[in-house]
């Protein structure tokens, strides 16, 4: 895979024309990139490939259903229960993470996760590379590239403690306030 196409692509794509129908994104797996034009964290650099995703992820027992299409719009437009970048992002940005419906999922409530989706498409571009199998790209993308807002397989990353501490801080906020609806 050509690290270039995911630092420096031809394009970068803004929130309003993925959600687009029909999208430009393929129905394909593959590897997606993120890039921000204001960090969120001033310790990090804007304009930069901060975080790298795939679709679909393999797991112990199959193949996730999802695709480039369909995972890169869910960050755009999701929760942060079903997206670790919106979690980060959120995290970073200082929203209040809470238990929400049943008390077992965590997001940024309503009001959050709408400021969040709009911080996202102020900032956050993204590109993406079709790949028959992301899972192996992506190991090596995390190897090769500065990617701070990856945790999985990136625990050598300078900036790993600092997130994953951030994180895990706002899960025990959560658990400890009431459930909101």
């Amino acid at each position: 895979m050509n690290t270039v196409d995911l630092l420096e692509p031809d394009r970068l794509w803004r929130a309003a024309e993925v959600l687009t129908r029909p999208s430009p994104i393929p129905a394909a797996p593959g590897v997606y990139g993120w890039h921000f034009e204001h960090s969120p964290d001033p310790r990090l650099p804007a304009g930069q490939l901060l975080y790298v995703g795939i679709a679909p992820r393999r797991m112990a027992t199959r193949v996730s259903r999802q695709n480039l299409r369909t995972r890169v719009r869910y960050h755009f437009r999701g929760n942060a229960e079903g997206s670790t970048l919106r979690l980060t992002l959120g995290c970073l940005l200082g929203l209040e993470l809470r238990r929400v419906g049943s008390g077992k999922r965590l997001t940024f409530g309503q009001a959050g996760e709408k400021d969040l989706t709009t911080w996202m498409a102020d900032n956050a571009r993204v590109c993406w590379l079709a790949h028959p199998e992301p899972w192996v790209a992506e190991s090596e993308l995390i190897a090769q590239l500065d990617l701070p807002l990856n945790l999985d397989q990136n625990r050598n990353h300078a900036f790993h403690q600092h997130l994953s501490t951030l994180r895990a801080s706002a899960r025990a906020r959560a658990r400890d306030l009431p459930v909101t609806y």
